[in-house]
């Protein structure tokens, strides 16, 4: 019933207005009335800067992938991040997704590399440690001289389980702690505030 209704509601607007919206509501966090607002603030901005953003998207689409070595985005081979001369090579972050790579940063805490997994062990959604980063991250760490890995994954259920499978994964080359959470069962790193990241950090205990 509720496609219905949507669907109706469609045919009130001309054919590429609808497709427009429709497109627009595939984002995640888009619903319908935000998705209507979206396409119609778009259709009043000049052509230049329409034109702007959809040059904007096909390049990022095109131009971005994931870094070799700490699958984080990036333009280039290798992220800025793991180029980065002044950043502490004997500390790496473990996280689920590039997401979370960004809101630590804007904690200004922390100095070292990261390790983005790709998301976390989710056996419903047909998700194993096969289609996650975990094996370049074992890698990577009984290759290099590693003096501690930080574990910084949301703590949902899939969370703790990735956790505990990659702390064990870990243990045997180097120490492996995990942040301290302020935050309830199921929240998202990303979502958490900057002061409360900086907390999870600086008491970070040993797995």
């Amino acid at each position: 019933m509720e496609i219905y209704s949507h669907r109706r509601r469609l045919k009130v607007y001309t054919r590429p207005l609808a497709r427009l919206i429709e497109q627009l509501q595939r984002l995640p966090g888009i619903g319908p009335k935000t998705a209507q607002r979206l396409a119609l603030h778009i259709l009043k901005r000049p052509d230049t800067e329409i034109q702007a953003l959809a040059q904007s998207l096909i390049e990022a689409k095109q131009q971005v992938g994931l870094c070799q070595v700490c699958f984080h985005l990036s333009a280039e081979p290798v992220c800025e991040i793991c180029r980065n001369p002044t950043r502490d090579n004997e500390t790496i972050c473990v996280v689920a997704d590039s997401r979370d790579v960004i809101a630590l940063e804007k904690t200004r805490e922390y100095r070292g590399k990261y390790h983005v997994l790709g998301g976390v062990i989710s056996p419903m959604d047909g998700i194993g440690p096969e289609q996650l980063s975990i094996q370049p991250l074992v890698q990577r760490v009984s290759g290099q001289q590693i003096k501690e890995v930080i574990l910084a994954i949301s703590p949902s259920v899939e969370g703790e389980t990735t956790t505990l499978y990659v702390g064990r994964s870990l243990k045997l080359f180097t120490k492996v702690t995990r942040i301290a959470f302020g935050l309830p069962m199921g929240a998202d790193l990303e979502y958490a505030d900057e002061m409360t990241l900086a907390r999870a950090l600086e008491g970070r205990r040993e797995l």
